[in-house]
Order: structure tokens, then sequence, then C-alpha cells
């Protein structure tokens, strides 16, 4: 079982998702750290990543996943998963269980508010409006939930396991 943590960058999916995978005992991953060097460069610049920049770090993490399936392994992953086309090639060709998405929805201000604040990151701040621009929250028909975003990390991570157990997406080592 693969649980994407996702959001735009400042959600708190990384913290949260990190969160997550140790209370259930589960290993954890960053989509981030699947970027190669030249989409990191981009960003770090204040350019946006495109479509095209962002296949192939997709079709890397969509690997990943399917290898720790097989292997029988649960993994927690934080991974922005920003729009539909990219959730299903996440999420495509698995059976029903094997992947689930857990979209954290954050106010703006917050989010402004946190990239802000923090520091040794390569995603600038001003680069929150293109992922806004390229949002599009999950459907009723995608294996996802969105947990609005509210209290503490601790409070959000309880959050999203408990809109999981509602929606009937139970997680299952």
């Amino acid at each position: 079982m693969i649980l994407i943590v996702g959001g735009v960058s400042g959600s708190g999916k990384t913290t949260v998702g990190a969160l997550i995978a140790g209370r259930l005992g589960w290993g954890f991953a960053d989509a981030d750290d699947f970027h190669p060097a030249a989409n990191v460069a981009k960003m770090r610049s204040g350019t946006p990543l495109t479509d095209s920049d962002r296949l192939p770090w997709l079709r890397s993490i969509s690997s990943w996943m399917d290898e720790r399936i097989a292997a029988g392994e649960s993994e927690v992953l934080a991974c922005s998963a920003l729009k539909r086309s990219y959730r299903d090639i996440l999420l495509s060709g698995r059976e029903r269980g094997d992947a689930v998405v857990a979209y954290l929805d954050v106010p703006r201000a917050e989010l402004e508010h946190r990239l802000t604040s923090r520091h040794g990151h390569f995603f600038p701040e001003r680069l929150l409006n293109s992922q806004l621009a390229d949002l599009e929250l999950p459907g009723t028909d995608e294996p996802a939930v969105t947990v609005p975003v509210t209290g503490s990390v601790s409070e959000t991570a309880e959050a999203v396991l408990s809109a999981l157990k509602a929606a009937g997406l139970t997680l299952e080592a």
C-alpha cells in the first residue's frame, strides 16, 4: 500500500507524511528526492516546472511505487500530485487499495506564511502561484480524500487517517 500525502509546496505534506509513516510503522519517501537536478535548478531559479518537466519525475515515482507494491511494502510518499493527470500516472493500473491520495488543503495565507518562514528549501515562495494555478483538487471518483488543514501537525495526521477510514480507504500493511 502506498499513501500519497499530496498538496502544494508548504502544505506540510512531508512533515505530516513522515508522522503518519512513523505512526503506522511504514517507510517514508519524499517525491522531491526523485526530481532530476535540472528540475531542482529550474525551481530554485524561480521558473515553474512544465508538464514535460514533471513527466519523467512522475514516471520515476510510479516505478518506485510499483517496486514497493510488488515487494509487499507499505510506504507513505509526500508528493504534490497537483493535477488529475499526475495522479492518474501515479494511480492508474493499480488495484484498489494499492495506492491512495490524501490531499492537504491549506488556506493560501497560511501557505504564504509557511513558505516565507522556511529556509534551505529549493522551492521559492514566488512559485506558489504557479502551483495553485495548476492545482486540481481530487475528484470524488478518485481513490482520494481532501483534508482541510486547520490544526497542528499531529491533528492533521489524525484528520488524514480519519478521513481515509471514513471514505472506506483503509490502510493495510
